[in-house]
């Protein structure tokens, strides 16, 4: 590939929660009414030179695992749809981006879109692995870094963190 998009495009949204290790960002290609598979390569083009080998979607269901695999990166799903369900699947999200990082995967994090519900998973986590001492704490980093509040949704999630 030649010319201005060669280095690939920036995903809507990106922003590094740990830079080098974990990151956030709109699903590549664009959210479900918007996605272009021409979009979603030159995305996963530009995520492959940030380091990221890593995905983990929370959509309810995604397509485009063979794109993915011919970028080199690995993507994994888990389909965060039921707020039932949320504490069982936070501990396997949590536990899979703690075990990928460690291994040194650059992990990509996303939904649809930067929304409430990935806000709050965000928080949770860094709650979950100890990385600030209160809940309070977490939201207010995560609501600092992506300058924007986290509505109710996402903080329920940060209170169903679960035990490590």
């Amino acid at each position: 590939m030649r010319g201005k998009w060669a280095a690939g495009i920036e995903p809507r949204n990106f922003t590094w929660v740990f830079r080098g290790a974990l990151a956030v960002s709109e699903r590549p290609g664009g959210s479900t009414l918007v996605h272009r598979r021409v979009r979603r390569d030159e995305e996963l083009i530009w995520l492959k030179a940030q380091g990221v080998t890593r995905m983990i979607s929370i959509l309810p269901d995604v397509q485009s695992g063979v794109a993915h695999d011919d970028h080199g990166i690995t993507a994994i799903n888990y389909p965060l749809t039921d707020l039932d369900e949320v504490a069982t699947l936070m501990t396997a999200i949590f536990t899979d981006v703690k075990t990928a990082t460690a291994k040194g995967d650059v992990v990509l994090l996303h939904g649809d879109d930067v929304s409430d519900r990935l806000l709050g998973l965000i928080a949770a986590y860094i709650a979950w692995d100890g990385r600030v001492a209160t809940d309070t704490i977490a939201i207010t980093a995560v609501e600092r870094l992506f300058k924007r509040s986290i509505g109710p949704e996402g903080r329920e999630m940060v209170r169903l963190v679960p035990e490590t």
